[in-house]
């Protein structure tokens, strides 16, 4: 894997430390930025950087700010959907999903927003064309 995945704050070091096990290469958002920082600032910088957002925050998908910000920074964003489930569940998730999301990667053009379910099933939210619109 050559993708360097960006930890949201929401999903705490569980998923770091499950994705390095899965040979994941992992940026967690507190050893970048300050806790206070607001979403549309460190999208467009971690969007810059050509890493690959992975939340739980499905709300990205709906706030304008937010949505501008992942157009902006060119961002590639992974959502975990699955409903309000232990840190476990949700890093085995992203563990599952991770050939899924390096295929998803691959076949489509950044900035994008994409789901991802607890089985590991990745599907497309908010295409290049429907973000770069917002611009």
């Amino acid at each position: 894997m050559n993708e360097i995945f960006f930890i949201d704050r929401c999903l705490g070091k569980k998923l770091a430390d499950s994705l390095r096990n899965a040979g994941a290469t992992v940026e967690i958002h507190d050893d970048h930025f300050k806790q206070d920082v607001k979403d549309e600032d460190w999208l467009r910088i971690v969007g810059e950087s050509n890493w690959v957002v992975l939340t739980k925050d499905k709300k990205i998908a709906s706030r304008p700010l937010e949505l501008l910000a992942v157009a902006q920074g060119n961002v590639r964003l992974f959502a975990f959907v699955g409903g309000d489930v232990s840190g476990v569940v949700v890093a085995q998730a992203f563990v599952n999903a991770l050939e899924n999301m390096q295929r998803f990667i691959r076949g489509n053009q950044s900035p994008f927003i994409a789901k991802v379910y607890q089985s590991g099933l990745v599907k497309p939210c908010k295409n290049r064309k429907e973000l770069l619109r917002m611009l």
